[in-house]
């Protein structure tokens, strides 16, 4: 008999957090690399080396980039599902996606390169989940217009756009912030205070229900 004992076999469940844990850094690691380098300059070799994993490991668990941007797509459902369960007023909901940027500053950065480097809706591999998810809150708004909370020469789907931009605005124009308001825009102080602000503005153009 060895004098050494046999190592145990993982157990199923073992092996099942193993994966979870090893699918979540690959995740981390490409939101980093995504929020970095756009989805066009992002290279999976470099989110392997990030993760701490063997390249193949993506293409197993994700089937390549597409696949990967897609789960991260998804991510991110689920986190504005917390973000603005039902029920959530609409100036509440900006006020917390403009908030988001301190929790995930990557994640509000592959958004926004997500446009910049867009080339038509064949090139994207988030449109299908992303307009569906916003197709929610054009409907939102409409329901606002028939209500006569909202003009009639309101456009739902363009101040949908516009709020989005508001939102985002720390992350997409931070010169403009330093040079305007001559703040840091990356400053936990001056994000609650821009959230608070776009909150407002969405409840003086009538977006809190009556």
């Amino acid at each position: 008999m060895s004098s050494s004992r046999s190592r145990r076999s993982p157990r199923p469940q073992e092996r099942q957090r193993d994966a979870e844990r090893t699918r979540q850094r690959i995740l981390d690691a490409a939101t980093a690399e995504f929020g970095t380098h756009g989805y066009a300059g992002a290279r999976i070799r470099a989110i392997a080396a990030r993760a701490g994993v063997n390249q193949q490991l993506i293409s197993y668990y994700f089937d390549g980039k597409a696949g990967l941007y897609q789960a991260m797509s998804q991510q991110w459902q689920q986190r504005q599902r917390e973000l603005a369960p039902p029920g959530t007023p609409l100036p509440e909901q900006l006020r917390r996606y403009a908030l988001e940027v301190l929790r995930s500053p990557e994640s509000v950065r592959v958004f926004a390169w997500s446009g910049l480097q867009y080339t038509g809706p064949d090139d994207d591999p988030d449109r299908a989940s992303r307009t569906q998810m916003l197709a929610e809150s054009v409907d939102a708004l409409r329901a606002l217009q028939q209500s006569g909370r909202l003009p009639a020469e309101v456009d739902p789907a363009c101040l949908v756009v516009m709020l989005m931009a508001a939102a985002m605005a720390t992350t997409t124009l931070p010169h403009i912030i330093e040079g305007i308001c001559g703040a840091d825009p990356k400053s936990s102080e001056f994000v609650e205070h821009f959230a608070d602000q776009v909150a407002v503005l969405a409840r003086l153009i009538g977006l809190e229900p009556a």
